[in-house]
């Protein structure tokens, strides 16, 4: 039986939690012999004008096959350390390494960027987290963050595509709804977004995106949208993550956007993303040339 998104909306808020299935890393998430490896180096990041007084960590990952007269494809990730571990949920320097390999996807050069701190003013104090005023707010401040101060800092010597087709960004939770923030004000510099448990609720009121994109049928964005959740996702004075990712999907369908939408049953973790997350790159990269 189809029901229209209000009437399920409410069914699905009155199911009890389902249990969590077992989600697992496949083998394009460990270590292969033979595969060769990308090297990971940190800066840190003090001077941004946007984003005055922050301090912040990025990574930057630059696979083997890299060769500097080629331009190499971007991706970028939110909440960067954590993305960017070899032993996280997503581990994404092994990811890219098996797949850029195996020819699954374009050489491509990943950047993770942590939230901005502020130092603290008080003896004892600890320093305050930016996290939610910078990834979950509306408007263009983080992109003009990460393209005009970030990134040139980030991607100096390296040869990176200015084509918007082959420029990503991925996050989880609040990173997840900055990274479709970005994309959404600037498609003229990124047209794939990966979102893991978005937080596409009323923290900073995010919660409009849905009706946005609907007004946005007559006149798309350039946008390839992949979303992942789970019905054990957060329920809060916020909103509900399930439904709010249940809303943007439909909407993404309802305004004809490239997209895809996978729900599971895992909670507000990195379990059930990190486990399809190879799948999810060969889903976004497609049709992308891979060279």
């Amino acid at each position: 039986m189809r029901f229209p998104l209000s009437a399920f909306a409410l069914l699905l808020a009155a199911l009890p939690l389902h249990a969590a299935e077992s989600y697992g890393l496949g083998p394009d998430s460990q270590l292969q012999a033979g595969v060769p490896t990308g090297t990971v180096r940190t800066g840190t990041f003090t001077t941004s004008k946007v984003f005055p007084g922050t301090t912040r960590e990025f990574q930057v990952y630059v696979p083997a096959q890299y060769r500097a007269d080629q331009p190499a494809c971007l991706m970028v990730f939110f909440d960067g350390a954590g993305m960017m571990s070899a032993t996280g949920a997503y581990r994404v320097p092994v990811v890219f390494d098996n797949l850029i390999a195996k020819k699954e996807m374009p050489v491509t050069i990943a950047v993770g960027i942590s939230p901005g701190t502020v130092a603290p003013t008080a003896p004892g104090a600890k320093a305050r987290s930016q996290r939610s005023f910078e990834y979950d707010s509306l408007g263009d401040a983080n992109a003009r963050f990460l393209l005009d101060e970030l990134l040139p800092v980030a991607l100096k010597d390296l040869n990176v595509t200015a084509d918007p087709a082959g420029r990503a960004v991925c996050g989880n939770s609040s990173g997840g709804i900055a990274a479709f923030t970005i994309a959404w004000e600037r498609p003229d510099s990124f047209h794939k977004v990966v979102s893991h448990i978005g937080s596409f609720t009323n923290i900073q009121g995010g919660h409009v995106y849905p009706g946005l994109i609907r007004k946005s049928k007559t006149d798309p964005k350039p946008l390839r949208v992949f979303l992942q959740d789970g019905s054990n996702d957060l329920d809060n004075l916020h909103g509900n993550w399930p439904l709010a990712n249940h809303d943007m999907a439909a909407a993404l369908k309802f305004a004809g956007y490239d997209h895809q939408f996978v729900f599971g049953t895992e909670g507000h973790n990195g379990k059930h993303g990190g486990a399809i997350f190879p799948d999810t790159l060969r889903w976004l990269w497609r049709d992308f040339s891979r060279k």
